[in-house]
């Protein structure tokens, strides 16, 4: 196994909370999808990059990461811990609630739906696990349960095999915060999206987010 306890980590945030919680529970590493391949080969479940991360990959419009984001099914969560075995802290994030996840509290706690995970306490956050559900054999959009289709159907691959969430799906996932990176993310990647992607972005912000922004800029 690798030690990425020794990896560039820095508190990148300018947010004055996200300062102040970052020292309190240590810093993200800085850290792309090549590495979440390499720890998450052999991994029996499915996962695709989401976040900036995937921006980037589609667009090819460098820009600074805070962390990495990754989804995996929810249902996948035994295998997850099967897989990082002993190697890895894995802990339930949610709620400003941070408890690990061991074999007195093997699940994840009642408003959590992510997983970050490090080597030890002194080393930096490796990868946030956002957990997503799933219906049958289709992906399910947690804040809209009216999307869903098999995951092949809302993912791509890159020419090295990583899988990444569609970039009209992540803008969803980045509309209700918008932060001014996700202001960027969206201008870099509006006028690349195939029309059916723009249409569904549409009808995603028409029904949640009806005096949206973006919608202006979408047309």
């Amino acid at each position: 196994m690798r030690d990425f306890s020794l990896v560039d980590a820095a508190i990148v945030e300018t947010d004055p909370v996200d300062v102040a919680l970052q020292r309190a529970i240590g810093p993200w590493a800085h850290l792309g999808p090549h590495h979440a391949a390499e720890i998450l080969s052999g991994f029996r479940g499915d996962w695709w990059v989401v976040g900036g991360h995937a921006i980037e990959a589609f667009t090819r419009v460098q820009r600074q990461h805070h962390d990495l984001d990754v989804g995996f099914f929810r249902a996948d969560l035994p295998a997850l811990r099967e897989h990082l075995g002993s190697a890895y802290d894995l802990w339930s994030v949610g709620s400003g609630l941070l408890r690990l996840i061991d074999d007195d509290f093997p699940d994840l706690h009642a408003e959590s739906d992510q997983v970050w995970f490090r080597q030890h306490a002194w080393s930096p956050w490796l990868i946030d696990l956002l957990a997503s559900p799933r219906d049958g054999d289709r992906w399910v959009h947690k804040r809209d349960p009216s999307l869903a289709a098999p995951l092949d159907q809302v993912t791509w691959t890159d020419q090295d095999g990583i899988r990444y969430l569609a970039p009209d799906l992540v803008l969803t996932m980045k509309a209700k915060a918008r932060r001014p990176r996700d202001d960027a993310d969206f201008q870099v990647t509006k006028d690349r999206l195939t029309e059916p992607a723009r249409a569904r972005l549409q009808d995603f912000l028409r029904r949640h987010h009806p005096q949206h922004p973006w919608l202006t800029a979408l047309g």
